[in-house]
């Protein structure tokens, strides 16, 4: 595919360039600091060629979880723009912790473990959990969530977006939603794409000045998917376009989508997958440059039509046991970059 870059000679690339770093002279002494990983490289945050990359905070799942890690790897990965999942974000603003977090999963039927609560008593757990949790939201101040917004702001970070997912919630919720993101610098929430999230959600949207921005899967395989009938809902309807799930559930070129839906679409998300032609993978997830998304194109198409779309890595793919999520988004970051500059 034109343009493309394959891991092995983005990496190679990248070592005759730490290479040439090496050799410049350096001034050492008993208190040292340690040098970024890609010297100069993240100087002046992760805006390429004009493109904004950042990072969605799910791709680091798995790493120990907290709205201060979540700056932490934003550092280590070289980021400076978010998708922030709102999980840690209600943590630091005293969000109570769910009872039932921890306890083993019950199948229907199936009698309870020793020690572990019956169905009954989950369910009591569940709806008084539910009850506290949204005594807490519309019990948050300004204050509270300004003191995690100025954490970003020393750090350096944009938060663009929070995903609340909150078109389950009550209204009261769904505006604490929208609030709540305002206040930390955000112009849109996120949620899945659907019929019931886009009536929930356009409405307070446009309360609020701001965009309710649905994230897709593999609906656009489906047989008459249309998704125009969202964007006539109201103007403050967005797309979280993931370019890889479009990809992997179409096998089209989503540069199509984003030539029809340039103003329409707020964010994307950057995974690689193979398609749905290509002989079938339990995980079609794959390495940057490994996979069949054209990600290049994608990128390119950003950059020389300077549309104001945040570029965020997702990443879902395999973590070999030597590394973990921050390294490969770290790695992610450095593919897209050798591609817009």
């Amino acid at each position: 595919m034109k343009n493309k870059i394959s891991r092995r000679s983005f990496l190679s690339g990248s070592a005759a360039a730490l290479a040439t770093v090496s050799i410049v002279p350096t001034v050492t002494s008993c208190q040292t600091t340690p040098a970024p990983s890609f010297p100069g490289i993240y100087d002046f945050g992760s805006k390429f060629g004009g493109v904004q990359i950042g990072a969605i905070t799910y791709s680091w799942r798995s790493m120990p979880a907290s709205l201060e890690n979540d700056i932490k790897y934003c550092k280590e990965t070289g980021v400076n723009s978010l998708e922030l999942m709102s999980a840690n974000l209600e943590t630091f603003l005293g969000a109570p912790v769910n009872p039932l977090r921890g306890l083993p999963r019950q199948a229907p039927g199936a009698p309870p473990a020793s020690g572990s609560p019956t169905p009954e008593e989950r369910a009591t757990l569940q709806e008084k959990y539910n009850a506290d949790l949204k005594a807490f939201r519309l019990g948050v101040t300004p204050e509270q969530v300004a003191s995690a917004k100025k954490m970003f702001d020393d750090a350096g970070i944009i938060v663009h977006t929070v995903k609340f997912s909150p078109a389950r919630w009550s209204e009261e919720e769904i505006d604490y939603a929208f609030t709540t993101a305002k206040a930390m610098g955000a112009k849109a929430v996120s949620d899945e794409m659907g019929e019931n999230q886009v009536n929930r959600l356009a409405p307070f949207a446009e309360k609020h000045g701001m965009y309710a921005s649905l994230h897709n899967h593999g609906q656009f395989a489906q047989e008459g998917y249309n998704v125009d009938q969202f964007f006539a809902v109201s103007p403050a309807v967005k797309l979280n376009f993931d370019v890889g799930h479009y990809y992997g559930s179409t096998g089209l070129n989503p540069c199509n989508i984003m030539r029809k839906y340039h103003d329409r679409i707020y964010s994307i998300h950057l995974k690689d997958l193979t398609g749905p032609k290509t002989e079938p993978d339990p995980d079609n997830y794959q390495i940057f440059g490994q996979g069949e998304t054209p990600l290049d194109e994608v990128l390119l198409l950003i950059k020389n039509e300077e549309w104001p779309i945040y570029a965020d890595i997702e990443m879902e793919y395999r973590v070999m046991p030597w590394s973990n999520q921050v390294k490969e988004v770290r790695t992610c970051v450095q593919y897209a970059r050798n591609i817009l500059i």
